[in-house]
């Protein structure tokens, strides 16, 4: 068996192999580009000779791009490792650099591989569904910095739009602060004219709402002064022309995770949480992906999601912490999901509000929801069966009958 650590950077990668008995047996420095990639794999099958490539193992401290994904249609074993995990074994003089990584994480790997998880490739569907909800999630993120700094311009020179629209970010708001983009330009135009405006950008009730906005903007409002109003009228134009093609791509984003999900295998058993939606589905199948053998029980997943608690003992001293390592896109989803099920599930908001009683607050507890929901979800993963109130509900009561 070999073990070849890897420090990777954007532009070269630092590789050192180490046989089972700890001798070093190759060092060299790649460049990041196809040529330099193509050399590593080289060197690495050189090394294995006519022995399966699955016995040298290649420790990296990461778990994607194209590094890892030269290294795996090689092919060899990738193990991932968290970086600090090298910083821990670092000597106590500190010293730090590429060369010095590389031998850490080969010399890692061969003392502690049996505690490694090897790196196994998710399905083409589940790996494209991951790449887009991130991808999207990014986007989603893009567009609230705009929707924040559009409404921080809306304060300072136009507050009443705020109070006339509940979201910034949908097309009929868009439309009417294009057109009327000033109090005075709002205040100017008959209610016929805020009708057209909101017709042409699909608002369902424009005929109703008009009056009420034009009977709004006919009342005393802020005033800013003239510089500040055409200066930041200018500003909130240039933030919708930001803002729109961010929502369509967003969108966009939204019917091709869609189709995508609704072609995979597990789709209704992740469609049929209770609120999980065309938002949060998806990114829970993507996560948890749809290897029945990468999970050995519940504590598992629970683990990767950061639901489950760190215990930390010491002397008198032992206290439950929040798990920091894990993997955060997985914990976002069920933080929202667990939330999410409390409107529609009465177990879950039974569950949450006994925990807001005993003095936890509102993210532990919904912490503490996404944890049992885990244990519900890796069930119904394991079994490939769809959630069920009824059948859940009737097992909670099985299970207290037993207690008692």
């Amino acid at each position: 068996m070999w073990y070849a650590g890897i420090d990777w950077a954007d532009d070269h990668h630092d590789v050192v192999v180490l046989d089972d008995s700890g001798r070093q047996i190759a060092s060299r420095r790649v460049a990041h580009t196809a040529a330099g990639l193509a050399d590593l794999t080289t060197t690495l099958s050189q090394i294995c000779a006519a022995k399966p490539k699955d016995t040298l193992a290649c420790i990296v401290e990461t778990n994607r791009g194209l590094l890892i994904t030269a290294l795996l249609s090689a092919p060899f074993a990738v193990y991932p490792l968290n970086p600090k995990t090298i910083d821990r074994r670092r000597n106590a003089a500190g010293a730090k650099t590429d060369q010095i990584d590389a031998y850490l994480l080969a010399k890692t790997g061969r003392s502690d591989l049996a505690d490694l998880r090897r790196l196994t490739p998710f399905s083409p569907v589940v790996h494209e569904l991951k790449a887009l909800t991130r991808d999207q999630d990014g986007l989603i993120q893009s567009q609230t910095r705009l929707v924040n700094q559009l409404t921080a311009c809306l304060k300072a020179y136009y507050p009443i739009a705020l109070d006339l629209f509940s979201k910034l970010h949908q097309p009929s708001t868009i439309a009417f602060l294009r057109a009327y983009p000033t109090p005075d330009a709002a205040q100017r135009k008959r209610v016929d004219d805020i009708v057209q405006t909101l017709k042409a950008a699909g608002h369902t009730r424009a005929t109703q709402v008009a009056p009420q906005l034009w009977q709004a903007l006919q009342q005393p409002q802020l005033q800013a002064d003239p510089v500040t109003t055409r200066t930041k009228a200018r500003l909130m134009l240039a933030l919708l022309a930001q803002l729109q093609p961010v929502m369509e791509q967003i969108a966009a984003y939204d019917e091709q995770i869609e189709r995508l999900f609704l072609r995979h295998a597990d789709s209704a058993l992740f469609a049929s949480l209770p609120r999980a939606g065309k938002r949060l589905a998806p990114r829970l199948l993507a996560e948890i992906g749809d290897d029945r053998r990468r999970y050995s029980d519940a504590a598992g997943l629970q683990a990767l999601a950061g639901t489950a608690p760190v215990l930390r003992k010491s002397g008198n001293y032992a206290k439950a912490h929040r798990r920091t390592a894990c993997l955060k896109p997985l914990r976002n989803a069920m933080q929202h999901f667990a939330w999410q099920s409390t409107l529609e599930e009465s177990w879950a908001m039974t569950y949450y509000q006994r925990k807001r009683a005993e003095g936890k607050s509102h993210s532990v507890a919904v912490r503490a929801l996404a944890n049992s929901w885990l244990r519900i979800i890796y069930a119904l993963w394991r079994d490939c069966r769809p959630y069920r109130t009824d059948i859940f509900t009737a097992a909670q009561q099985q299970q207290r009958r037993k207690a008692a």
